[in-house]
């Protein structure tokens, strides 16, 4: 297995592992922001690296946060800064939709480029598809900011089958963003076999399952995997019984409980990259490690036995949110 792979025919090379900065803005409970900014640093004393970030993500605080991180030691020129745009949100935090019409594409690009300190975005891409603009309208303004050099390359964000093709028409597209994990195998019977196709790569989030097939819980109401199916009720209690043969598994095999789940999916998908979310040093050192140690084809076999897509209940989001997801149509 290579330590590089490339974002589809046209993006640029990176290490096969990507480093996701959500939880540093508080998603999964109280940050630190000292501890995140070493471990960005910590990230690009490799390179080139996938460095993902959301505008939303702690409504700019993560942007402001890489920013940060990244000033000074030749540190930009080892970043591929990977951006969401277009979730909405209100002063409370609450979620209040999603615009991607040109000009709120023009907007959220510049006020992205400001809070990153950067002159150009490498991947730039819609969080969700808009239900109310059409893909092309959306791509369209983000061709006319790779024109006009503020980006460098067009991504997108959990969108089908039918969305990808009608971007890729307008403008080659890099890289899409898709959840996978051991718990989340859904992009394996179409979506993947058409970036295949298509020569367009892929940066897979959500490896861990949000921390669940590591082993990890919920700290609180404000970590809002407290609200997610596969964390509460009936459903938290048959996974984690999955989880304990994992954990089990893994202990067996010589690797922590992370490392296994992250092998895995460097081992199902070597093309893509896995995007790791880390908040400390000791967790981006523990996803390393899984590139280290590949799994051999009878671990992997082993590994799907115990832990088949259909051992896992619950899904992923809400059923509100589920039911905006394009990628799941």
């Amino acid at each position: 297995m290579t330590n590089t792979t490339k974002l589809g025919a046209t993006g640029p090379e990176v290490l096969s592992i990507g480093l996701g900065c959500m939880g540093m803005s508080g998603m999964y409970g109280a940050t630190d922001d000292a501890e995140s900014i070493r471990t960005i640093h910590a990230a690009l004393e490799r390179a080139p690296m996938l460095i993902d970030t959301g505008d939303f993500y702690g409504m700019g605080h993560n942007e402001m946060l890489i920013g940060r991180a990244l000033a000074g030691g030749g540190r930009r020129e080892r970043a591929v800064i990977s951006v969401k745009f277009g979730a909405l949100r209100a002063p409370d935090g609450r979620w209040i939709g999603v615009d991607t019409r040109p000009a709120a594409v023009a907007t959220f690009a510049a006020y992205s480029l400001k809070r990153l300190g950067v002159e150009v975005i490498d991947v730039y891409r819609p969080a969700r598809l808009d239900p109310s603009v059409p893909i092309e309208e959306t791509i369209g303004a983000i061709a006319d900011l790779v024109k006009a050099g503020y980006v460098r390359h067009v991504g997108l964000s959990e969108v089908g089958v039918d969305t990808i093709r009608r971007a890729h028409a307008v403008h080659p597209i890099a890289d899409l963003q898709i959840e996978y994990s051991l718990a989340s195998r859904g992009p394996e019977r179409a979506i993947f076999p058409a970036l295949e196709e298509l020569g367009i790569g892929a940066t897979l989030y959500g490896v861990l399952s949000r921390g669940l097939l590591a082993g990890s819980k919920p700290t609180g109401s404000s970590d809002f995997r407290a609200h997610l199916p596969r964390f509460t009720g009936d459903a938290r209690e048959k996974n984690e019984t999955v989880v304990d043969a994992l954990r089990t598994f893994a202990q067996e095999s010589g690797r922590t409980p992370g490392q296994l789940v992250i092998a895995w999916a460097l081992a199902k998908q070597p093309r893509l990259v896995t995007l790791v979310g880390a908040k400390t040093r000791a967790q981006w050192d523990d996803a390393l490690a899984a590139m280290a140690k590949p799994l051999s084809k009878d671990e992997l076999a082993a590994l799907e036995r115990i832990a088949p897509a259909s051992a896992f209940e619950g899904e992923r989001y809400q059923p509100a949110q589920m039911a905006h997801l394009d990628s799941e149509r």
